[in-house]
């Protein structure tokens, strides 16, 4: 592995590349802001590895969201690039970025209720809807256009809308 600086700046280089990919089944958001883009290191014989980590095991996603982070960095001149799915750390919908967050709220989308780390679970259940912000919400349907959104809609402004569910 290069370990000198000028590896270690492209490699920043590389990850914030990487990172602005969008993602291929919400393109509202980049890799980054969903927290699956988990870093780039560049190798001795110059190809790059990304590491990337699905929003769960099985996501479909995956393959093209590698087939877009290489064409990326291939044509900012890495000839090779590998990447690498890792299942551990599991993804969490914490890792959703708040820009991310704000981001599927503009879009129609409930974001995920954060989690407070190594704290008690929150009791409410309330889901905020992204189009009035009432939290008088009813689920619809546990999956939506995707297995890791649901359904929902507003009781006060009747409209649906999808919610991120909390992993």
């Amino acid at each position: 592995m290069v370990t000198d600086t000028g590896a270690t700046r492209l490699e920043a280089e590389l990850a914030v590349l990487a990172g602005s990919v969008p993602d291929p089944e919400l393109p509202v958001l980049t890799l980054a802001e969903l927290g699956v883009m988990r870093g780039v290191r560049m190798h001795e014989d110059g190809h790059a590895e990304v590491t990337l980590t699905p929003t769960y095991t099985g996501c479909p996603a995956i393959e093209a969201m590698a087939a877009d982070i290489e064409r990326v960095l291939t044509a900012h001149g890495i000839r090779e690039v590998r990447v690498n799915t890792v299942l551990a750390p599991a993804w969490s919908t914490d890792d959703i970025s708040a820009e991310g967050r704000r981001k599927l709220s503009e879009f129609g989308i409930a974001p995920p209720r954060p989690h407070s780390a190594g704290g008690p679970v929150p009791l409410t259940l309330s889901v905020r809807c992204p189009n009035c912000g009432s939290t008088d919400t009813e689920l619809l349907s546990r999956f939506s256009s995707t297995a890791c959104k649901a359904l929902r809609r507003c009781t006060s402004c009747r409209e649906p809308f999808d919610h991120f569910k909390e992993l």
